[in-house]
């Protein structure tokens, strides 16, 4: 399965150890998921990573990076991108739903509000799914829900 992680989904499993983030995590390290990652949401961890909300030290925060690179595999644009998306409300957050489409993710797997809004209400779906960890964690284990 193809996915792609918000910044906050890699900062709960890395950093915070989420145990909604536990399947999840299993189907990284077990090879089930390949992660995929550009440099604009490359650059939003490691600027997130340097919150003093989050109390990372320069070494944990260049463990966590490392770790995160090791699991991911880079999808950058390599030309001009016409992807039929909806837009996101948050600008920010919109480099998310274009990196899941260039690399044909199956997920894209978040728990920001604006980013899951853009589930139904008559919105033009994108090709993968938008979910939390814990619906990603019952499509791992049960299959998409019919």
């Amino acid at each position: 399965m193809r996915v792609v992680l918000d910044t906050n989904i890699v900062i709960d499993l890395l950093h915070f150890a989420d145990p909604r983030t536990a399947t999840l995590r299993r189907a990284i390290d077990g090879g089930a998921v390949q992660c995929y990652v550009d440099q604009p949401c490359l650059a939003e961890l490691e600027r997130v990573t340097a919150y003093p909300s989050l109390a990372l030290g320069t070494a944990r925060q260049q463990a966590l990076l490392a770790a995160y690179r090791r699991w991911v595999i880079a999808c950058e644009a390599d030309g001009v991108e016409d992807y039929s998306l909806p837009l996101c409300r948050d600008r920010d957050d919109q480099k998310f739903l274009v990196l899941a489409a260039r690399c044909h993710a199956d997920l894209l797997i978040t728990r920001d509000r604006r980013l899951l809004s853009l589930i139904g209400r008559g919105r033009s779906p994108p090709a993968y799914g938008i979910v939390t960890a814990e619906v990603a964690a019952y499509v791992l284990t049960q299959g998409p829900p019919s």
